[in-house]
């Protein structure tokens, strides 16, 4: 971006932080000065100005990111506990029509310790898979991270 009236004052902004302070047009704090004209102290200043707006805003960013990502999980989350009662009360009546049909061929405490030793295996297999994923899955990082990393590369090459 340009300075008004072309005169060629290029102001170099990080990608990714098009909202993130500054108006863009390439003059300090809005007086229509080129920002030529400014000596080093007040460019430095302007600049610590600028990114400090720019991270403030970055983080608002994050924020705004993981509320709507928090939300969205427990929408989620509660479905899923909806789910798990609604399977828990199925595999409960699937149990008691197992253990009525197996009780034709023996006793009803021996049919009933089957179909138990049975569930007792789907647990643990499914428990050890569940938490084998947990694992492998990191906690989850906004987009404002990365942006945030561009950020402070960028700053350091203005060193």
């Amino acid at each position: 971006m340009t300075s008004p009236g072309g005169e060629g004052g290029a102001r170099v902004m990080p990608t990714g932080t098009g909202t993130a302070g500054g108006t863009g047009t390439g003059t300090s704090s809005g007086s229509g000065e080129d920002l030529r004209d400014h000596s080093i102290g007040e460019l430095l200043k302007e600049l610590s100005q600028e990114t400090t707006t720019l991270v403030r805003k970055e983080l608002e960013l994050a924020r705004a990111e993981l509320t709507v990502q928090g939300k969205q999980a427990g929408k989620g989350a509660g479905m899923l506990g909806g789910a798990g009662i609604a399977a828990l009360l199925m595999l409960g009546t699937l149990t008691a029509t197992v253990i009525a049909l197996l009780d034709k061929a023996m006793d009803t405490w021996l049919a009933a310790l089957i179909v138990m030793v049975v569930w007792a295996a789907i647990a643990g297999v499914l428990a050890l898979q569940g938490r084998n994923k947990l694992q492998e899955a990191g906690p989850p990082a906004p987009q404002t991270k990365e942006t945030l990393k561009e950020d402070a590369r960028w700053a350091k090459t203005l060193k």
